[in-house]
């Protein structure tokens, strides 16, 4: 086009067609960002602006406006147009249809992705390449091997990644960090957590805006076969554009939505993140049959080579939690009483166990020992500060990288119903456990 612009028909019918997520992944080309001057505020582009993605335009405009993170957004995009259009006028910037309208402007430093699961490869790696800096909002992608392109993309970009589990940038995963490198509660063993809801109407079943679709008029029109990707070709279905959480195409369910925030932030609190040796996922739909694919009910469990364990319980059909915890073989660290390992606490709890007390005791004075929390900087202005500084953020690429490797795990697990591994030397997912040595879980050469 003789604007610069992208002609959205051409690439849907030559990207989008021939399947958009495996082109985007095997790219080749880097793009350079723009310099940041001391002065100059960083410009940002959302892509994706339904409940989650208006809730980081609002995140960043707040967070952009201190003078530690000076930024701005300039630009949004959305298949849909009414969501378009309702985040343009919200941050008062250009609102694009096609995300590669974003993509491709120069003065755009760095972009927030907050789509469905299956575009955030494709849309982060291309961005990357185009020198854009990348907030990635949870879960990291769609699948391990996804995930481990990603990865690649930020050490040959040299981008800065955050993904977006917010919660990992609270102090209290960094208190607990330090409290098993201190070997308060000895040799770590085992890891617990959960995300319980209990909707009467169902998990995910978001309203559907009747008049929309890709026949639609005016605000009314979405781009189905933009927004499909590299998932596969259908018709247009309402419920998977406005309730894509309950659908494998484009996301993992329980798993990609709820456990990554508890997956994350144990990774932080172990002192080095880790990838699974051995992963099962389990479940089922056991109440909400409304035609949804992904369990209403889940668990996780996943051993590490280095020989402790994590447990991961979920059901949207009952909200009772259990307690989310840290245990040792000398201790036990309470970081959430109600499993649900979101936001700051004022406070975690560490307690001795069996031999360990008299030693505990005389250490610390006390049978408990709470580790008070303290503010710290948001996950946002985290990625706006490593943006201008190039340090590394909270949630960096391998950390999540890591993490979305049990997650993903999990429901390849659950889904093809037997026990899968991890093999680190060749990155990769297997059926058959890689080979030992020493007993620890770790593969030989």
């Amino acid at each position: 086009m003789s604007n610069g612009k992208v002609d959205r028909r051409g690439f849907v019918k030559t990207a989008v067609g021939a399947g958009v997520g495996a082109g985007l992944l095997n790219s080749t080309r880097t793009v350079h960002g723009r310099i940041l001057g001391a002065n100059d505020r960083i410009n940002l582009g959302v892509i994706g602006v339904g409940g989650r993605g208006t809730y980081l335009i609002k995140w960043a405009m707040d967070s952009g406006q201190k003078p530690t993170t000076p930024a701005q957004i300039v630009a949004v995009s959305d298949v849909y147009a009414k969501r378009t259009k309702v985040a343009k006028e919200t941050a008062k910037c250009e609102g694009y249809m096609d995300y590669r309208e974003i993509i491709n402007r120069k003065d755009i430093d760095a972009v927030i992705i907050a789509t469905p699961d299956h575009w955030h490869a494709p849309m982060a790696i291309e961005a990357m390449e185009r020198g854009k800096d990348v907030y990635l909002e949870k879960p990291m992608t769609h699948t391990v091997d996804e995930a481990r392109r990603v990865y690649e993309s930020v050490k040959k970009t040299n981008r800065i990644m955050q993904v977006g589990s917010n919660t990992t940038s609270s102090d209290q995963w960094w208190k607990a960090r330090k409290a098993i490198q201190d070997g308060m509660i000895g040799k770590l063993l085992m890891s617990q957590g959960s995300y319980h809801r209990n909707s009467k109407e169902g998990e995910w079943n978001w309203k559907i805006a009747e008049a929309a679709g890709p026949d639609g008029k005016g605000d009314d029109f979405i781009d189905w076969k933009m927004w499909l990707g590299n998932a596969p070709k259908r018709s247009f279905d309402a419920d998977r554009f406005f309730r894509f959480r309950k659908y494998w195409d484009y996301s993992g369910g329980i798993a990609t939505d709820l456990f990554y925030h508890v997956m994350a932030p144990l990774n932080i609190c172990w002192g080095e993140a880790q990838f699974p040796y051995r992963v099962s996922g389990n479940g089922g739909i056991y109440v909400f049959n409304d035609g949804r694919e992904v369990p209403d009910t889940f668990t996780l469990t996943a051993d590490y080579a280095k020989g402790h364990t994590v447990v991961l319980s979920s059901s949207m059909a009952n909200d009772t939690h259990i307690p989310g915890l840290i245990r040792g073989h000398e201790g036990t660290i309470m970081m959430v009483p109600h499993g649900k390992f979101e936001g700051r606490v004022e406070s975690i709890t560490v307690t001795p166990q069996g031999l360990a007390k008299e030693k505990f005791v005389q250490k610390y004075g006390s049978e408990e020992v709470k580790l008070q929390t303290e503010p710290r900087e948001s996950h946002m202005e985290n990625f706006l500060r490593c943006v201008r500084t190039r340090e590394t953020p909270v949630l960096d690429a391998l950390t999540a990288y890591k993490a979305m490797a049990s997650i993903g795990m999990s429901v390849q697990s659950y889904r093809e119903g037997r026990v899968l591994y991890f093999d680190e030397r060749q990155q990769k997912v297997t059926t058959t456990p890689p080979k030992m040595i020493n007993g620890d879980g770790r593969a030989t050469e």
